[in-house]
């Protein structure tokens, strides 16, 4: 992870979106979702179907067995 706080100003600069890409961004953020059969909408019941591929790793610390 970078601290943004040592970056000199041109670095910021590198890595700041540019005009160009904050109109993208923008126009992304006001189109409609829309799902079709590659990528449906989830339902509740799906939702519960739900598997994480990558389980989480926190463990009991307080009382471990």
């Amino acid at each position: 992870m970078v601290n943004m706080n040592s970056l000199s100003k041109k670095q910021m600069e590198e890595l700041a979106f540019n005009k160009e890409e904050l109109k993208e961004l923008d126009n992304a953020r006001k189109m409609k979702i829309t799902f079709d059969e590659d990528c449906p909408e989830t339902t509740p019941e799906r939702a519960i179907m739900f598997r994480r591929v990558n389980p989480s790793r926190h463990r009991n610390t307080i009382n471990p067995a």
